[in-house]
């Protein structure tokens, strides 16, 4: 897939995500506020938040998949990763207001003797409704960034089950206090915010593995190793080196063939297996192979 392509499901992809999230802020506050829950205000929140992750998403996905040039030899996709960390920092920003509004609720009920209004159905019936739109969100924006080999849009996949969780917490806490327990909602509001937390703390954690250069893990590793193997005309792996650029992959690698061989058959066998390494890693994004006459200095 060229990188033009990937820009336009990038692009395509953040369009029709922004405006359902736009769609469902409107209806969580109209809900939060003739419900009477505070809760679905405060989901409401959360999804203003996502139509900004979606903005910014859809502006750095340009930048990520422009072609490379002078000053950038390597590609843009950097700015994908970057985005990610971007992301991951949003969703725990809000999930810190989530648990905020939640204690604060806890607080002003258990010791100053606020009362919670109970909140109206409507409340609980938009929270059901986003689950439900959220998995369908999550499960074709997971999609997308497999198509485009996109970590933004991975992380605004996980982010729309983040908001699932708030959402099931929403769900969880409104039926409790229609059903007489008004400080179920708060208090399912600060546990659900401690997940999705967590979702925040990984989408960082991937985001920065990828713009320090990590290694690939050990499964690519192993296939890599595998497709060597099958080439008879390899003696032996010299070196091996992996790292993530974006969601792409730079493979370095030395190979040692038989010292007689001519350079033009050395190159064809290099040749042979640059191909082979791009036609079972369809994320890598370039293969060098490096070809070293065969001693036994080195050992197998």
């Amino acid at each position: 897939m060229t990188l033009v392509e990937e820009q336009k499901i990038i692009t395509k992809t953040s369009i029709w995500t922004l405006f359902l999230n736009g769609f469902l802020a409107v209806i969580k506050i109209i809900a939060g506020v003739v419900g009477h829950s505070p809760a679905m205000i405060s989901d409401s929140v959360n999804s203003l938040s996502d139509v900004l992750t979606n903005l910014s998403v859809m502006i750095f996905g340009r930048f990520s998949r422009k072609e490379k040039d002078a000053s950038h030899p390597y590609g843009h996709e950097k700015f994908d990763s970057m985005v990610s960390v971007f992301v991951g920092v949003f969703i725990i920003i809000t999930a810190f207001e989530i648990g905020k509004g939640a204690v604060t609720m806890l607080y002003d009920y258990f010791v100053n003797g606020v009362q919670i209004v109970e909140p109206g159905i409507i409340a609980l019936i938009v929270a059901i409704s986003t689950i439900i739109i959220k998995e369908v969100m999550y499960r074709l924006t997971k999609i997308g960034a497999k198509k485009a080999s996109s970590q933004a849009l991975k992380a605004i996949a996980m982010d729309n089950r983040s908001d699932e969780l708030a959402s099931l917490g929403a769900v969880i806490g409104i039926g409790g206090a229609i059903l007489g327990f008004v400080y179920m909602e708060p208090i399912a509001s600060l546990v659900i915010c401690l997940f999705i937390a967590r979702v925040g703390l990984k989408i960082i954690k991937d985001g920065f593995e990828q713009v320090v250069d990590q290694a690939a893990c050990e499964e690519t590793l192993d296939l890599i190793k595998a497709v060597v193997a099958e080439n008879k005309n390899i003696l032996r792996i010299d070196d091996l080196k992996t790292r993530m650029f974006g969601m792409k992959l730079y493979v370095d690698i030395e190979i040692a063939v038989q010292a007689s061989l001519s350079l033009s058959d050395a190159h064809k066998i290099s040749h042979q297996l640059h191909d082979e390494i791009e036609k079972r890693l369809p994320n890598v994004k370039h293969c060098m192979v490096h070809v070293n006459p065969f001693t036994e200095s080195k050992g197998a």
